[in-house]
C-alpha cells in the first residue's frame, strides 16, 4: 500500500527530484553528455574494515534496456573503503534519474550482507539463521533476507524469501504455540506429531518454566528426535545468558542427551555471539542483521566524453581495483594502467563487465554460489581486519 511498485521505480519516479529536473533541463536545452558514473563508499560503518557488496542483481534489472554499460564487483565480493564497486557509463539523460534507486538498492543490501557476514564470522562455523523480517516492512523481507543469505546466513525464516532463494524456510516454534496449547510438553509432542518430519525438532524452552527444566522435559518427551532446544529468554529474566546455556547443557548431558544442540536467539550481534560459542550450536539473529547500518555509497561522475573529471574531494577518471593473488595486496589504479603487482605477480581485476548497452554480458550467479563466495572470503578475514594497500 505505501511501497513503490517496480513499474514506478523503472519509470524513474522513485528519484530525488533534482535528478529529474536535471534531466529535464538537459533535454530541453539539447545537451547530452556521455558520462561515466562511479559508485564508491568513502567510509564504512564503525569498526568495519571491510564490507560485502550486494544489490547488483536488482541494479542491473533496473538498467536493463537502458543504453548503458556497467562494470561492477561480482555480488558477494568483499571490498574496502574508497574502492569503486560499480561504474555506469552512457548518456546521462538515459540513466540519471536512477541514481537514487540504484544507491538505495546497493546501500541497504550491502549493509545487510555485511552484518550477516560479520555475525557468521563471529559464530565461528555455527549455524546462523536470519530472524529479522519482523523488524522491517514486509515488502522488503525478500530483499533483506536474500542479502542476509548472501552474506553467510545458513537460512531465512520467511516463506516467500526462502522460495525466492530456492531453499527451505528455517524456524523453530513460537511462544504462541506453547501458550495456546497450554502446556509446553504437550506443545512439543503436537509439533512433533503434526509438522513435516524433515523439519528439525527444536523446542522453545523458556516460555513458562525454568529453561533447564523445560529442556529436560522436551528431551524426555522427544528423545532422539529432539535436535535442539532454543533459548529466547526475555531481557527482564535473562541475567547471564552464557551461564543459563551452560546450565542447560550440563543437565542435558548428565541425562544422556548430548545429541541435543542449543540454539540461542534474542538481541544477538557480532559482539555478544563469540562468548556463547562455548556452548551454542546455532543462533537466530534478527534486528542486528535486518536493521544493519547501510553502506554509505555515493555516485559521482568521473568522466565526461572520455575526459576525466570530478567534483572537489573526488578522484577523476575510470578506475579498476586490483588484487594480487600472490601477496594479497589490493590497489586502486586508473582503468587503463598496467596490472602488474609490485611483487611481480599478475593481479586480478575485480571490476567485471556485467552489462553492454542495457543487455547482460554474462550470466548472473545463483544465490547459493554467491553465498559460497562470501564464505570462502571470510576464511581469510577477522572482525577487526583492515585492508592491505600496495
Amino acid at each position: 500500500m505505501h511501497t513503490a511498485t517496480w513499474e514506478q521505480i523503472k519509470r524513474g519516479e522513485v528519484s530525488d527530484v533534482y535528478f529529474a529536473r536535471t534531466v529535464e533541463v538537459m533535454r530541453k536545452a539539447g545537451i547530452e553528455r556521455h558520462v561515466a558514473m562511479e559508485v564508491r563508499a568513502a567510509s564504512l560503518p564503525p569498526r568495519c574494515g571491510w564490507a560485502v557488496f550486494a544489490g547488483l542483481e536488482e541494479a542491473l534489472a533496473l538498467l536493463e534496456g537502458v543504453p548503458v554499460d556497467v562494470e561492477a564487483l561480482p555480488e558477494g565480493t568483499v571490498f574496502h573503503a574508497g574502492e569503486p564497486v560499480m561504474t555506469i557509463s552512457g548518456p546521462y539523460t538515459s540513466f540519471g534519474v536512477y541514481e537514487t534507486a540504484i544507491l538505495g538498492m546497493l546501500c541497504q543490501a550491502s549493509g545487510v550482507a555485511t552484518k550477516a557476514a560479520r555475525c557468521k564470522l563471529a559464530a565461528a562455523g555455527r549455524t546462523v539463521i536470519s530472524f529479522g523480517a519482523r523488524r522491517m516492512h514486509p515488502a522488503l523481507a525478500p530483499m533483506i533476507e536474500r542479502a542476509a543469505y548472501l552474506g553467510g546466513c545458513d537460512g531465512v525464516s520467511v516463506v516467500a524469501s526462502a522460495q525466492q532463494l530456492g531453499i527451505a524456510p528455517s524456524g523453530t516454534m513460537p511462544h504462541a504455540l506453547i501458550l495456546c496449547v497450554g502446556d509446553p510438553v504437550q506443545a512439543f509432542r503436537l509439533f512433533d506429531q503434526h509438522v513435516d518430519p524433515a523439519v528439525p525438532r527444536v523446542a522453545l524452552v523458556d516460555t513458562v518454566c525454568d529453561e533447564k527444566q523445560e529442556a529436560i522435559r522436551a528431551a524426555e518427551a522427544l528423545g532422539e528426535r529432539l535436535a535442539a532446544v532454543r533459548l529466547d529468554t526475555p531481557g527482564s529474566r535473562r541475567g547471564d545468558m552464557l551461564a543459563i546455556a551452560q546450565e542447560v547443557r550440563w543437565e542435558l548431558d548428565l541425562r544422556g542427551y548430548a545429541h541435543v544442540g542449543i540454539f540461542i536467539s534474542g538481541g544477538l550481534d557480532e559482539d555478544n555471539i563469540p562468548p556463547l560459542n562455548a556452548v551454542a550450536t546455532g543462533y537466530g539473529v534478527g534486528t542486528a542483521i535486518s536493521n544493519a547500518p547501510v553502506i554509505n555509497f555515493a555516485a559521482d561522475i568521473v568522466e565526461i566524453e572520455g575526459t576525466p573529471v570530478a567534483k572537489r574531494g573526488k578522484w577523476s577518471g575510470r578506475k579498476q581495483v586490483l588484487l594480487c593473488p600472490t601477496c594479497g595486496a589490493r590497489r586502486i589504479v586508473p582503468a587503463d594502467r598496467p596490472r602488474k603487482c609490485a611483487c611481480g605477480a599478475e593481479t586480478v581485476a575485480l571490476l567485471e563487465p556485467w552489462m553492454r548497452k542495457g543487455t547482460l554480458s554474462q550470466p548472473l550467479p545463483q544465490p547459493a554460489a554467491i553465498r559460497g563466495r562470501v564464505l570462502k572470503q571470510l576464511e581469510g578475514l577477522s572482525l577487526t581486519d583492515d585492508p592491505r594497500r600496495a
